[in-house]
């Protein structure tokens, strides 16, 4: 295992907000625009049918769900790499691989996650960066990767663990107005409607004294990905 101390302080005159806008993108090729998080069973069950049982759905995943998870592993890796604690920083990353509740989820996070480190190290290059592609061979679930991007490039861990959740949402909101379908207006009215609960998950994943203090309570969003795995038609991976 590599043991090698990292400086991660920001290059001179980078602008974070740049970088996060990026990042965070639907552009940025990580391959998000394929998964849906379970919403395409959601609205194959009749779970999800309308802007506001979508918003109620979503609310359930941020606050109870895979956002408040991904968010403490967020910041639990945003805090190590800020310290240069890279046994902390590799036991956040042993554990995000793990906290996963179907094979389908896991896919989608550790897909993107290798994808936003292979393509971040090459476009926007920081020691930090190949040092965590060193220890975990390019396999880093999303959250994790992103932290690792923030806090290498100094973006703060609120913003940057704000946008970040505000892209999940985004792109769960994307995959629902494909497929219930919604009309664009009623996506930016869902996303728009979703603004506390972004908040609230942060302000509760940044505060949280341990990781062992977070879990999930969302068993049918977990049924939604199992059935997922077996459905007949298909648009999404997950």
């Amino acid at each position: 295992m590599v043991t090698s101390t990292i400086s991660v302080m920001a290059e001179p005159g980078a602008d974070p907000l740049y970088r996060l806008l990026a990042w965070l993108s639907p552009a940025y090729p990580v391959g998000a625009f394929s998964y849906s998080h379970g919403v395409e069973t959601a609205v194959e069950e009749g779970f999800i049918k309308d802007r506001a049982s979508l918003v109620a759905w979503l609310e359930s995943v941020l606050e109870r769900g895979t956002g408040l998870v991904d968010g403490a592993l967020f910041a639990a890796a945003w805090r190590a790499v800020d310290a240069g604690d890279w046994p902390a920083f590799d036991a956040v990353a042993e554990r995000a691989t793990a906290w996963r509740g179907t094979s389908e989820m896991a896919l989608e996070s550790r897909q993107q996650g290798g994808s936003f480190l292979s393509i971040t190290r090459t476009a926007w290059p920081h020691p930090a960066l190949d040092a965590a592609h060193e220890r975990t061979d390019g396999e880093l679930a999303l959250p994790v990767a992103v932290a690792l991007a923030a806090a290498a490039h100094g973006i703060a861990l609120d913003s940057a663990l704000g946008g970040y959740l505000h892209a999940f949402t985004a792109n769960l909101i994307s995959a629902a107005v494909r497929t219930v379908p919604l009309g664009q207006t009623d996506g930016q009215r869902a996303l728009a409607a979703l603004e506390p609960a972004v908040r609230r998950t942060v302000e509760t994943a940044v505060a949280a004294a341990s990781l062992d203090d977070i879990g999930t309570a969302t068993p049918l969003l977990d049924w939604c990905s199992l059935r997922h795995e077996t459905q007949y038609t298909r648009l999404f991976r997950s």
